[in-house]
């Protein structure tokens, strides 16, 4: 039987690249990883450019949300096995206590929400950063049989 883990991706506002990350991690990595994602001040809403690159990547895009990282600190929440942060000021922050030690990593990716443009300068700052998001998640799925987490073996997808 293989092993199961759950990442959570963290960023300020979880609408648009921690979104992206966990949409992708749960399209590549299921059904040994189980991502979800959470910001330390979300915006309430979810980007539609966001889900766009979901879509056309044909990632399901039903039933995200822009939730506070508080709801992954109780404890009744999956215990997190990994913690991506995936933009500089969540990074920053002080973050909540998670049960478990997960191992945690910094991905730093520019904010495509930032971007101020034409429409065309706003989807290609989006597609960038689904891009970068892809290919981390893909070579982290990648990692080699002999990798462990928590003394549980880490499998190639």
């Amino acid at each position: 039987m293989q092993p199961h883990y759950n990442v959570l991706f963290l960023c300020t506002g979880n609408s648009a690249r921690s979104i992206m990350a966990e949409g992708i991690m749960n399209f590549k990595g299921g059904p040994q990883f189980t991502a979800y994602s959470a910001g330390s001040h979300p915006a309430g809403k979810v980007r539609p450019e966001a889900l766009r690159q979901l879509a056309m990547a044909h990632i399901p895009t039903r039933g995200f949300r822009s939730k506070s990282w508080d709801e992954f600190s109780k404890p009744d929440s999956p215990k997190m096995d990994f913690v991506f942060t995936v933009c500089d000021n969540a990074a920053n922050e002080i973050c909540p206590v998670w049960p478990g030690q997960p191992m945690t990593a910094h991905w730093g990716i520019p904010d495509p929400a930032a971007v101020k443009g034409t429409e065309n300068e706003v989807q290609k700052a989006f597609r960038d950063a689904f891009f970068l998001l892809d290919r981390r998640i893909s070579l982290f799925l990648s990692l080699s049989q002999r990798a462990t987490c928590q003394g549980k073996p880490l499998v190639s997808i």
